[in-house]
């Protein structure tokens, strides 16, 4: 066997011992090419935010104290056969009695902000009406421990539990329940902003829509035809929209409104120019729906006609409500939607993976760094944003504890490694980026996959709710100590 070694690993290797040996000329050339750096790596931005999310069905747990309400998840997970062996969010990773342990693992990590959502039945148990005097008991405690320890609160005032009386009523099918959303984001951002300087409206659109009421496979569970789909997509961004001039209208001022946004993150699928331009035709008409009409205030013409008569039924003041303009745009990045040049009316094909591609423990999972460079790259040109963020990013693993109890998640290493690297270089380009959220601060409740599935960078014992940092935790606190890559 013929031991190989990189440029950089064999520039390391002769550059250490070169006071000690005369070299040829051929590896004193490579130790001279050696990528040079002042011990620190490669750099993010001074002032770059590093932070970690979560999400309130996903860890909370107390689904019945202080007045909380049912949300379709508290049915659908109690719904047998429809979660992975029956799983359900009712004490998750107990977060809500668990907050004080959980802030001090983020302290530990070094983290500059945290990412968590507000459960919408906690502050309103029936969606409407009178708020619950104790709904926002826990975020109020919870945003004093965590301000304390110097971290920034970033809000998400949607991510994905419904109040089931709403649903009771047509849920994202009717359009009330946009109205509900904007009133419930009101009041709650008027509660929390003299704290909370970043809102997020709601998180995935397009996963609480489609796996909701397109598939099945999540809350509520609903398959609806192509023109019921299309409708709740419009009544989602719609709720959106209002729920962006609501928090206008309620918060502090300097209060910033965005959304967390899975958007389809066109990649080219070679740097060429030719599939370059037609990552970025795929990125603006693949996200037609979501993030581009909430950019520009009006569907595409290709998206359009591409439904036909099964088009949404809208209204002007809908559309202008749907584009009112927000600060700053979430981005979720865990896969690449790589994108090739063709001669069709689009003028751009999305490539099919083949079997062999590459995946992380989930098979959706698939590894593709490249998005987290052309994702933030092409929003930014197409809609010329001028502050983003990295709202998610992070990986399943099987996450196997030794004998020691360690649990050494190099696959989970290598892939937010990878990922980073590709973030960086978009930031060393004058990419707007200004944080990163790593998914997951611990394991939790992965909702139709249940606990089966991990992406904490804590590992979590569900039946002792012990947590034990992962060797991913390790990677990360030293990345945000450096604030940058090794």
């Amino acid at each position: 066997m013929t031991t190989r070694f990189s440029r950089r690993s064999f520039a390391q290797l002769v550059g250490a011992t070169a006071g000690a040996v005369s070299l040829p000329s051929w590896a004193a050339g490579l130790a001279q090419d050696a990528p040079k750096t002042d011990g620190n790596g490669r750099h993010f931005p001074q002032g770059f935010l590093w932070g970690s999310a979560t999400a309130s069905y996903q860890v909370e747990g107390a689904v019945n104290e202080e007045g909380r309400g049912p949300s379709i998840w508290d049915i659908f997970s109690h719904t047998p056969g429809k979660t992975h062996g029956g799983d359900t969010g009712d004490v998750a990773d107990d977060h809500f009695h668990r907050y004080k342990e959980d802030i001090q693992l983020m302290k530990d990590l070094g983290l500059k902000c945290y990412r968590f959502s507000v459960a919408w039945p906690r502050v309103f148990p029936t969606g409407t009406g009178v708020a619950n005097p104790k709904g926002l008991d826990f975020y109020n405690r919870m945003l004093d421990v965590l301000l304390a320890a110097g971290i920034e609160p970033f809000c998400t005032l949607y991510h994905w539990d419904l109040p089931q009386p709403l649903e009771d009523k047509g849920g994202w099918r009717n359009r009330d329940t946009a109205k509900a959303f904007a009133d419930y984001a009101g009041y709650t951002a008027g509660k929390l902003s003299d704290r909370v300087k970043h809102f997020m409206t709601m998180n995935e659109i397009r996963t609480f829509t489609e796996l909701g009421y397109g598939n099945g496979v999540h809350a509520p569970g609903l398959k609806l035809d192509k023109k019921g789909l299309a409708q709740v997509n419009h009544h989602a961004v719609l709720g959106h929209g209002l729920a962006v001039q609501a928090i206008r209208a309620k918060a502090k001022a300097g209060t910033k409104v965005g959304l967390a946004d899975n958007l389809t993150t066109a990649t080219p699928v070679f740097e060429v120019p030719e599939h370059i331009e037609a990552a970025t035709k795929a990125m603006r008409e693949e996200n037609a729906m979501y993030l581009t009409v909430i950019q520009e205030g009006r569907y595409t013409d290709l998206y359009l006609k591409g439904l036909g008569a099964a088009a949404p039924t809208t209204t002007p003041e809908e559309m202008q409500a749907i584009g009112s303009k927000i600060d700053f745009v979430g981005i979720n990045v865990y896969t690449a939607s790589f994108v090739r040049a063709d001669g069709s009316e689009k003028g751009y094909e999305m490539v099919k993976q083949p079997a062999s591609y590459p995946h992380m423990f989930s098979e959706w999972l698939s590894i593709g760094p490249e998005a987290l460079y052309w994702a933030p790259k092409l929003v930014g040109k197409i809609w010329n944003v001028k502050e983003m963020y990295i709202t998610e990013n992070g990986t399943s693993s099987a996450d196997v504890p030794t004998a020691e109890g360690k649990i050494l998640d190099t696959d989970r290493v290598m892939y937010l490694r990878n990922y980073l690297t590709q973030l960086q270089r978009a930031v060393s380009e004058g990419v707007p980026v200004h944080g990163y959220f790593c998914w997951s601060l611990m394991d939790n409740y992965e909702w139709a996959d249940g606990y089966e599935k991990r992406f904490g960078i804590h590992y979590v014992d569900f039946k002792t709710q012990k947590r034990t940092p992962k060797l991913s935790a390790e990677f990360y606190k030293a990345v945000i100590a450096r604030n940058g890559l090794a």
